[in-house]
């Protein structure tokens, strides 16, 4: 995950319309104290069976954990629990073949959605992406994939973007290449979290692993005193109106987003002398902006998050 950080850093020495506040980090971490351990299905909504179904689950949940914003009734809760229904009724329903034949409608089936899905054709395309290939070269199997990579959690995010281009989420930034793999990282997450770092979540290098940069974290860092917006941006955020995807204001809030909850885990480490995992505070941040329905965030039509 270095091209994550290196490249996030950059962005952050470049940035145009968000600024890392570093006063705002140490105020932050000053009154925090010690960092709330939140669990990772505190709210019961995932499948979870201790086996190599609930990898395949999660990958699935992982392809299609994006962009829920343009329907103002559905987020992340009705994906999760939605898959979760479909495996407790039907084991094999994420069978590699018949990811590759879901259409649109069906999928809106599964989850018990009555309309269209954001982006809903891209998330087609990204399930029978995910079918062909872990029946190409996995046996069917994400459990496969995980076993693959020898517990190193920097090796899975590096094969699941090489085998997979849907969790590709990189981008161009005024003449720099900028590496974000919010997907990709977000499964090693959803494993360790899963499994409590044991079996499938194993992984002994987890601490490379950086925060997953979505919508929800740069409005809660936002909040914090963290970042800070130029009157342009937060104007947009505030109206609602769409930032488009690749954009330099887009690019800035993630890649700040990760810049700075680096430069926090890294004061928390030196003030306390306990190492704190990114994965943590994301965790943290991520449960603190969902309970907050009201928060103000960027809205960007993107597969990557």
């Amino acid at each position: 995950m270095d091209d994550v950080r290196a490249s996030s850093a950059w962005v952050a020495t470049h940035s145009s319309h968000v600024v890392v506040d570093s006063a705002g980090i140490e105020k932050v971490v000053d009154n925090i104290g010690p960092i709330p351990k939140v669990e990772w299905d505190f709210e019961g909504i995932h499948y979870f069976d201790n086996g190599p179904l609930t990898v395949q689950y999660l990958f699935v949940l992982d392809a299609l954990n994006f962009c829920f914003w343009p329907d103002k009734e559905l987020n992340y809760d009705h994906l999760a629990s939605g898959l979760k229904a479909v495996l407790q009724n039907d084991q094999s329903a994420f069978d590699a073949d018949r990811l590759q034949k879901y259409t649109g409608p069906q999928l809106r089936e599964l989850l018990k959605w009555p309309r269209p899905l954001p982006l809903e054709d891209e998330r087609v395309r990204l399930l029978h992406e995910v079918g062909y290939e872990l029946e190409r070269s996995f046996d069917g199997k994400a459990s496969n994939l995980v076993k693959s990579c020898g517990k190193s959690a920097l090796k899975l995010v590096a094969l699941v973007t090489r085998h997979f281009p849907g969790f590709r989420d990189h981008t161009l930034y005024k003449g720099h290449q900028v590496f974000l793999y919010k997907r990709a990282q977000i499964f090693v997450a959803d494993l360790w979290g899963a499994f409590k770092g044991q079996s499938y979540g194993q992984f002994n290098d987890i601490g490379s692993i950086t925060i997953m940069a979505d919508y929800i974290v740069p409005a809660v860092l936002r909040q914090l005193g963290v970042l800070r917006y130029s009157s342009t941006l937060a104007s947009t955020i505030e109206a609602n109106s769409e930032i488009g995807p690749g954009s330099e204001e887009e690019v800035e809030l993630r890649a700040c987003s990760v810049h700075a909850v680096e430069k926090m885990r890294e004061l928390i480490s030196m003030k306390s002398g306990k190492q704190v995992l990114s994965v943590e505070l994301d965790l943290w941040l991520w449960a603190s902006g969902v309970q907050c329905s009201s928060l103000p965030h960027h809205r960007t039509l993107s597969i990557y998050y």
